[in-house]
């Protein structure tokens, strides 16, 4: 059967891999941005040049995990793009000269739709359990399925020798 809207080149898998599920996720919280489908930024770099009111608040079982975050941390939110197509195994992106395997691309269509940003914490009240951030290029609403301290000793990659 041909996709209508695929692009050339593209793969799609002969299954929803959303069928398969093999574990469960909890949703701890909700995503604030200015973005709903049509104009939401391909990244966080393009957000932060975009601008606006971005933030995070986490279902209040959650907040005492926010303990021994402050504002000016950097931390990387992972989150749920469920809106995206799971099928595409190949895509034709428009910044690509070809064909790509969706592991080789941070588009939010992929077999499990888990989306990552590394943010600036601009103000956070634990109380709360409410974060503003510095950008996100997530559609208002998104649910987030983790936070996790972005490291320098841990998340720069020594230099290539």
């Amino acid at each position: 059967m041909t996709d209508p809207k695929a692009r050339p080149g593209e793969i799609a898998l002969g299954f929803d891999p959303g069928q398969r599920a093999e574990a469960a996720l909890a949703f701890i919280g909700r995503i604030t941005s200015p973005w709903s489908r049509g104009n939401c930024p391909k990244n966080p770099r393009e957000a932060r040049e975009r601008g606006g009111a971005f933030g995070l608040t986490l279902l209040p079982d959650y907040s005492a995990g926010l303990q021994g975050l402050a504002a000016g941390d950097r931390i990387v939110v992972l989150y749920w793009t469920g809106q995206a197509r799971r099928d595409l195994i190949v895509q034709s992106p428009g910044h690509r000269p070809g064909p790509t395997g969706v592991f080789a691309l941070r588009s939010p269509a992929r077999p499990n739709p888990v989306a990552l940003a590394v943010v600036t914490i601009l103000a956070l009240d634990a109380a709360a359990g409410t974060i503003m951030l510095d950008a996100i290029d997530a559609f208002d609403g998104t649910p987030v399925l983790d936070i996790k301290p972005w490291l320098p000793s841990v998340d720069i990659l020594p230099a290539a020798s």
